[in-house]
């Protein structure tokens, strides 16, 4: 229970951070998103949230202030929960509740009753903390100022500023801090770089005399680039050129630049050219939770070739089933490995998975949904087209791993097999398991091409990618679309998905689906076919039906 000191003090900090008039803000796909000049009250608010939320785990909880791949007047906030990931879905309805609360008298009350419900007690023998994260934002600072302001507004909590970071890190210095392990920023440094070099020396003999040429790397002038300066230092086996690496005067940050732009316009970042012609490029996003390949192609346009989402999963995929079937071979021992996409992975990507006889399993759009379903597995590997993914490895899979590793150790047979355990367990502690993390994401596709031996051209051969196109729709209400199957089917209107069953049988390779948006009144639209022009025409018959069901000219 809240006693009168907490109530007190909760209203005399939101007094200062009133909403400004007409706002009303609501939680995305990870978090609140919004113009940062609105944000102050937001970001003061899901402080508080944090705070309780730490009571209530008795754990430590992160808040990392970030818009991520948006504009640079954009900002956002996000929560890291006591594993690494994000909030506990349970949980966001009350945070909309609490972003919008009209008014201090109304917030402490909504507090009060939801702490009465979850029985949070203030005050008492556990100390909460919240570790505090900020990307290169200029706004970032007032706005770490008003969160820190939020977590202190519960009495006993601590708010500790672990300075300006990537999103991933603060993520995994949340979930290693939970595990009682060291967790300073030289310490996520000193893992990544340990496992590469490990996996390295791992590397098939005949392919230890290929030569790799260098990587570019476009930091979408954020904080990505900056942090890969510090790992880039650390690995003496690859070769890295950052370019947009955010240093003053250099440029904005995502704008012309970053894994978004260079996925959804499909031409050089800022920085690249036909110099680049042929080499092997990356792109981070301006937090550095995702990121995309690209090769440029010859020409004056400044065209690409992408290397998305869909193609980091499959090499992942790829190798780790390779790893797997070495170590079957000898004991039998059935791993249950799982391949997590949306409906939005192109088709060929799907089919190219299932054809590896990989289980691949489909949830609605959104990385919680992909993360929580990939928990489901031994090794679940999920990865968007945006370049947003990860790999996670069961808690009882790795203690199998290190006790098989211990075994191989003390016998002298086994030794492929033995490389197989060391391998996964040296990508177990390479990727970023708590989210998606751009730098531990190129520093794993690198040692998976040198051990292959393989060009990024040669990888970008693994299929090729069905034509496809995507549209919006403008509704007078996106709720009127219900939809089942992980978003493939809609169930209501009744008639919709009849209309579009029509529609995609007219077309080789054609696949169809809308969804409603989670943030404005338009139904979006995809389509997928074996050449672009009957993509275009398939999207464009079936947004005529959504319009006819939903749109305006419906009433």
């Amino acid at each position: 229970m809240m006693d009168e000191h907490q109530n007190e003090k909760l209203l005399e900090c939101a007094s200062k951070y009133p909403i400004p008039k007409g706002v009303k803000i609501s939680y995305g796909t990870a978090g609140f998103r919004a113009d940062a000049s609105i944000l102050s009250s937001t970001v003061f608010r899901v402080g508080i949230l944090a705070a309780l939320r730490s009571l209530t785990t008795k754990s430590v909880i992160g808040l990392m202030i970030t818009a991520s791949h948006n504009q640079i007047s954009d900002n956002g906030v996000k929560i890291a929960d006591p594993s690494g990931g994000m909030l506990t879905q349970e949980w966001e309805p009350f945070a909309d509740l609490l972003a919008n609360a009209p008014d201090p008298q109304n917030l402490v009350k909504l507090i009060s009753e939801f702490a009465k419900k979850e029985n949070i007690s203030f005050g008492g023998v556990y100390s909460a903390e919240v570790l505090l994260g900020r990307d290169t934002r200029p706004s970032g600072e007032s706005l770490l100022e008003a969160a820190r302001h939020g977590i202190n507004s519960v009495v006993g909590t601590v708010a500790t500023d672990m300075g300006i970071l990537t999103t991933p890190q603060l993520h995994w210095m949340v979930r290693y801090r939970n595990k009682g392990k060291s967790s300073l920023e030289s310490d996520y440094f000193t893992q990544l770089s340990n496992a590469f070099r490990c996996l390295m020396d791992y590397i098939p003999t005949e392919m230890t005399t290929c030569e790799m040429d260098e990587l570019i790397v476009d930091g979408a002038n954020g904080v990505g680039g900056e942090k890969l300066e510090v790992v880039k230092k650390t690995l003496s086996s690859l070769v890295i050129q950052i370019r947009n690496s955010g240093r003053e005067g250099e440029g904005v940050l995502n704008q012309g630049v970053g894994a978004d732009f260079v996925q959804k316009e499909k031409i050089v970042p800022s920085g690249f050219g036909q110099i680049d012609v042929g080499k092997r490029c990356a792109s981070l996003d301006g937090d550095a939770d995702r990121f995309v390949y690209f090769h440029v192609l010859p020409g004056s346009n400044n065209k690409i070739e992408l290397v998305d989402g869909d193609k980091i999963l499959s090499l992942f995929a790829l190798f780790i089933k390779q790893q797997l079937a070495i170590l079957n071979k000898e004991d039998g021992h059935q791993v249950h490995l799982g391949i997590v996409q949306t409906a939005y992975a192109n088709g060929a990507s799907t089919d190219y998975l299932k054809k590896l006889g990989l289980e691949v399993a489909l949830t609605p759009t959104g990385v919680k949904y992909l993360h929580e379903k990939a928990c489901e597995y031994d090794i679940g590997i999920y990865f968007e087209a945006n370049g947003h993914g990860t790999i996670l490895f069961s808690a009882s899979f790795l203690s199998w791993l290190e006790n098989r590793n211990k075994e191989l150790a003390s016998s002298s047979e086994g030794l492929e097999q033995q490389l197989s355990v060391k391998r996964l367990l040296a990508v177990s502690e390479l990727i970023n398991q708590a989210v998606g993390d751009a730098l531990s994401g190129v520093l794993l596709v690198e040692v998976i091409l040198r051990h292959m031996g393989w060009s990024i051209q040669r990888w970008n051969e693994l299929y090729q990618d069905l034509p496809s196109r995507q549209l919006k729709v403008k509704v007078m209400d996106r709720t009127a679309v219900t939809t089942a199957n992980a978003e493939t089917e809609v169930v209501k209107p009744t008639g919709l998905q009849e209309a579009i069953n029509c529609e995609v049988a007219k077309y080789t390779m054609g696949r169809s689906f809308v969804r409603p948006s989670g943030t404005e009144d338009v139904i979006r639209v995809y389509a997928e076919a074996s050449t672009q022009e009957e993509a275009d025409n398939l999207a464009k018959s079936v947004a005529q039906h959504v319009d006819h069901f939903l749109g305006f000219g419906s009433s």
